[in-house]
């Protein structure tokens, strides 16, 4: 989480805080708190994706004849072989789409905190800090 702090008088020279700077501060702070949801649901997802490009090895090393637990939401059901290897390439498509989907907004997020850095520090310098710890 970002740690924004204004620093006493001695370390710089005070400047004054406007209602649009504020509103600036508290965007940024906003967008912050939403790229750390994004990078977390973002490492839940690939780690779901590495799960299914394993699954989808494993499996095509299984015999063919027997039927292969699959499980959908909480339970489990039993589907022939090349029906459950379709159902994991389809559900790694839509993993890797929302992934792909996921970036995109952190880009945005990131492009908006951008703008916002560049405008607070210009007015603040190093009486502002913006940067995660």
């Amino acid at each position: 989480m970002s740690n924004i702090k204004m620093l006493n008088e001695r370390d710089e020279e005070e400047v004054e805080v406007s209602w649009e700077d504020q509103q600036k501060i508290n965007s940024f702070s906003r967008l912050n708190t939403r790229t750390d949801d994004l990078e977390e649901q973002y490492e839940k997802l690939k780690q779901e994706k590495e799960y299914l490009d394993d699954l989808s090895m494993e499996l095509e090393l299984a015999d063919e004849d027997e039927p292969v637990r699959y499980k959908i939401g909480d339970a489990f059901v039993h589907m022939p072989l090349d029906k459950a290897l379709e159902r994991i390439t389809s559900d790694s498509e839509k993993v890797q789409a929302d992934i792909d989907d996921l970036k995109s907004q952190m880009d945005d997020v990131h492009g908006q905190m951008e703008e916002l850095k560049k405008a607070l520090y210009s007015k603040f310098g190093k009486s502002i800090n913006l940067e995660k710890d």
